[in-house]
């Protein structure tokens, strides 16, 4: 265990504005073609053994939707069409939170209020050290440090203290990056790094010539779209149905969208 988990805990929130991230269990290269079905400008880089993906600006607050509820969202859409674990960490002015996706089973997270009260479903900790691999003793006494009232730890410090975990499972976080700062700060301080890569949404990649691309990505959203939406209608699970209808409907549109508008 690192033995910076502890300052991790007790050090203070830096900034009350809303901010997230993704952190993916592969290498830059698998993650890059996934990220961009988001339809999301994002900064990729490598966080040791996982890659690190911080959005450009505020998508939420332009949707209207809770920051943990687009965080959700998108770690669920890039995990179905993976074989890794996808993590996305989240917080505003009065929570703090995470979720975990991983394939086609039910995310799990966990949420503190802004003071670090925890709000989260009991036993949410254990799932997430078991689909991670963690240590179920060691690794443990530490979740369960964070899933227990701290009057010295925030919500941005639990979330800071999750990390430092997660070391053990090669998560190399940059100290600069940490959850709790605003988002456009997380934008400037990863646009700045030596390694970082900048992925376009597949609306994007269109606007600037990118046809051949986003035909690749469209068959990609159908062929993940297919088994999902097969599983949710086998298990009758209503969510996992709608994804996969989602996004085999969307890769469709994008297709149609070439035959009938071909690129000069």
């Amino acid at each position: 265990m690192p033995t910076d988990e502890s300052k991790a805990v007790s050090r203070p929130a830096s900034a009350p504005s809303s901010g997230a991230l993704l952190l993916c269990r592969a290498a830059p290269d698998a993650v890059t073609p996934l990220a961009a079905l988001l339809r999301q400008r994002m900064l990729l880089t490598e966080a040791g053994e996982w890659s690190l993906l911080v959005p450009e600006g505020t998508p939420w607050l332009r949707a209207g939707e809770p920051v943990d509820r687009v965080l959700t969202g998108w770690a669920t859409a890039l995990a179905v069409g993976s074989a890794w674990p996808v993590l996305g960490l989240w917080w505003d002015a009065d929570r703090a939170g995470f979720t975990l996706a991983a394939g086609f089973r039910r995310p799990v997270g966990y949420a503190w209020l802004a003071d670090g009260t925890p709000a989260g479903e009991t036993g949410a900790m254990h799932t997430f050290a078991a689909r991670l691999g963690l240590d179920s003793v060691l690794d443990m006494q530490y979740l369960d440090r964070l899933a227990t009232p701290d009057p010295a730890a925030d919500a941005g410090a639990r979330l800071r203290g999750l990390t430092a975990v997660l070391t053990r499972a090669g998560l190399e976080l940059p100290e600069e990056l940490a959850p709790g700062e605003p988002a456009e700060r997380l934008c400037e301080l990863a646009g700045a790094g030596a390694h970082v890569r900048h992925v376009e949404g597949v609306g994007a990649g269109r606007a600037e010539g990118g046809m051949p691309r986003a035909h690749r990505l469209a068959l990609a959203e159908v062929v993940v779209g297919l088994p999902a939406a097969a599983w949710g209608m086998r298990r009758r699970s209503v969510g996992w149905a709608a994804v996969g209808a989602v996004l085999m409907v969307h890769g469709a549109l994008e297709l149609s969208y070439e035959t009938v508008f071909p690129r000069d």
